[in-house]
C-alpha cells in the first residue's frame, strides 16, 4: 500500500489506496480503526460506486444517494459532501467528544411522512430538479434492502411533518377583521394554523446545476473545490460521481390546504418565496421588510387555503442575500456611517462582499416542481430574480403582488426603493437615481 501526502493527492495518477501516516493522530485510534483515506479516485480497483441515475423515474433504477464512507461506503459512495449540510460538523463533535458512535444507525420506526407526495412528472424530467433528491423524503424505506446488502448508509434528506404555526401578528389580523377563523386553517381567534411543513437538504446534481448557472461542469467543480479550501478533492478526483451534498442550508416549505392539491391548475396558489433574515424574521429588525412581507405572505397564502385553493410559503436559508450575516452586519455599518440612502445601496454591499446577491435563484424553483406545481395565481414577491427564475423554469405567473406601504418599517424604505429601482415589481413610483439620494435611513445618533 502506498502513503502518499496531502500535497502529493492532487497530482497522483496512480491506481493505489491514498492514506496518511497515523503521525499524531494515535489517539483516534479508538474511535476510528481504520488508516486515513483522504480521497478515492475514480481509477482505483477497489472503487465500486452504487449506480445512481438522476433522471430515471423509476425509484429502484434510479438508486440512492451516498455520501457517508460508514461501512462498505467508502468504496460504494456515489455522492460527495456528507448528509445534513452544516450539521454534519456538529455530528463530528459528537462523535468526537463520545456522546454519539459513529457506528448508530438510525431507527426510522414512524418517522415516515403523514401524507404521501404522489410522484410528479417532473421528478425524471431532464432539468428540472438539480438541487434536491426527489426520493429524499422516502430513501431509507425504499432502499432499506440496498442499504443492508451493500452495507452501506442510506439516510433522508426531506422529511414532512403536520405543524401549528403560533405567529403573534396572524393573532392581530384575526383582531382587525383581515383573517377569520375557520376551524381548518386558521384554528382559533388565538390566530394557531395548521400547515404541512417539508425540510429539503441541497443534494445537486453537478451537471444539471452547471446548465442551470451556465457553465461547465468543470468549472463548477473546480470553484467549489477551491472556495472550500479542498474540502473536498473528490470534485477532483471523482468525475464519476455527479452528485454533491453541500455545506449550505436548506429550505422548509410550508403548506396550507391540502398538498394533493397543488398540481391542479384549477386550484388556487399562492405563493411566498422568502430568502432567510434572522435579524427581522426573528428578532424584528427595522431596517429590512423582511418579516413584514413573511407574515403578508402567510396570511394571503391561509385565505387562499380558507378559499378551496392552497396556501404555500418557501423559506431558504439564504441570510443576507446568501453573503452572510457577518457581511450584512458590516455593510449595516458602512451605510450608517457613510449616509444611508438609497443611490447608495447596492454598492455598500458591493464594497465590501464584491457582489450584491449571490442567492442563485435559478435553483430555487426545483421545491416547486417536486410539488407538481405548473402554475401560480398569486406571487407574493416583488423580486425580478424570483419570478424571472420561476417563470423561466416554465411556470406560469398570472398575478405579482407587492407588499402594501402601510407594513413597511420606516428605516426599510431605503431598501426597498433601491430594489424598486433596481428591477422589482411596483404599481407605484420608481425613482430615479437623483430622488434615490433623497430616500435616507435612520441615523445612529442617540442609539
Amino acid at each position: 500500500m502506498t502513503t502518499t501526502t496531502l500535497e502529493n493527492v492532487s497530482a497522483c495518477n496512480c491506481n493505489a489506496t491514498h492514506t496518511v501516516p497515523k503521525g499524531n493522530l494515535e489517539p483516534a485510534a479508538s474511535l476510528f480503526k481504520e488508516q486515513i483515506r483522504l480521497a478515492t479516485f475514480t481509477n482505483e480497483q477497489d472503487i465500486d460506486p452504487l449506480p445512481l441515475n438522476w433522471y430515471s423515474p423509476n425509484a429502484t433504477a434510479r438508486g440512492p444517494v451516498v455520501p457517508s464512507k460508514y461501512g462498505n461506503g467508502m468504496t460504494k459512495h456515489n455522492s460527495i459532501g456528507a448528509h445534513a449540510g452544516p450539521y454534519s460538523i456538529y455530528h463530528a463533535l459528537s462523535v468526537a467528544s463520545k456522546q454519539l458512535s459513529k457506528d448508530h444507525k438510525p431507527d426510522y420506526t414512524n418517522a415516515h411522512p403523514p401524507f404521501d407526495f404522489p410522484q410528479m412528472p417532473q421528478w425524471s424530467t431532464p432539468g428540472k430538479i438539480v438541487a434536491m433528491d426527489p426520493f429524499g423524503h422516502i430513501a431509507p424505506w425504499i432502499f432499506k434492502g440496498t442499504a443492508e446488502s451493500e452495507q452501506v448508509e442510506i439516510k433522508p434528506t426531506m422529511s414532512i411533518t403536520k405543524a401549528i404555526l403560533s405567529i403573534p401578528e396572524i393573532k392581530e389580523e384575526i383582531a382587525n377583521g383581515n383573517l377569520k377563523p375557520d376551524g381548518k386553517i386558521v384554528l382559533n381567534d388565538q390566530g394557531e394554523m395548521a400547515c404541512t411543513k417539508i425540510a429539503i437538504d441541497p443534494v445537486w446534481y453537478l451537471p444539471g446545476v452547471a446548465q442551470r448557472l451556465n457553465i461547465t461542469e468543470d468549472e463548477l467543480r473546480r470553484a467549489l473545490f477551491e472556495d472550500t479550501n479542498g474540502m473536498y478533492p473528490e470534485l477532483i478526483s471523482r468525475p464519476d460521481i455527479k452528485t454533491f451534498c453541500p455545506p449550505i442550508g436548506g429550505t422548509t416549505a410550508y403548506i396550507f390546504g391540502d398538498p394533493s392539491d397543488l398540481p391542479r391548475e384549477d386550484k388556487r396558489l399562492a405563493l411566498r418565496i422568502h430568502d432567510e433574515c434572522s435579524g427581522s424574521d426573528v428578532f424584528l429588525s427595522d431596517i429590512c421588510s423582511c418579516r413584514c412581507y413573511l407574515i403578508f405572505g402567510l396570511v394571503e397564502a391561509a385565505k387562499e387555503a380558507q378559499n378551496g385553493g392552497n396556501g404555500l410559503v418557501c423559506y431558504f436559508r439564504k441570510e443576507g442575500r446568501c453573503l452572510g450575516e457577518v457581511t450584512k452586519y458590516l455593510v449595516y455599518n458602512a451605510r450608517k456611517r457613510g449616509g444611508d440612502t438609497a443611490d447608495e445601496y447596492f454598492h455598500r454591499t458591493e464594497c465590501i462582499a464584491g457582489v450584491k446577491d449571490a442567492r442563485f435563484q435559478e435553483l430555487m424553483p426545483d421545491i416547486l416542481h417536486w410539488l407538481g406545481i405548473t402554475k401560480i395565481d398569486k406571487m407574493l414577491s416583488m423580486s425580478n430574480m424570483k419570478y424571472d427564475a420561476i417563470v423561466n423554469s416554465g411556470i406560469e405567473i398570472d398575478e405579482r403582488v407587492e407588499i402594501p406601504d402601510y407594513l413597511l418599517p420606516a428605516d426599510s424604505r431605503v431598501e426597498i426603493d433601491a430594489k424598486i429601482a433596481a428591477g422589482y415589481f411596483t404599481n407605484g413610483h420608481v425613482y430615479t437615481n437623483e430622488e434615490l439620494k433623497n430616500v435616507e435611513g435612520r441615523k445612529w445618533e442617540g442609539l
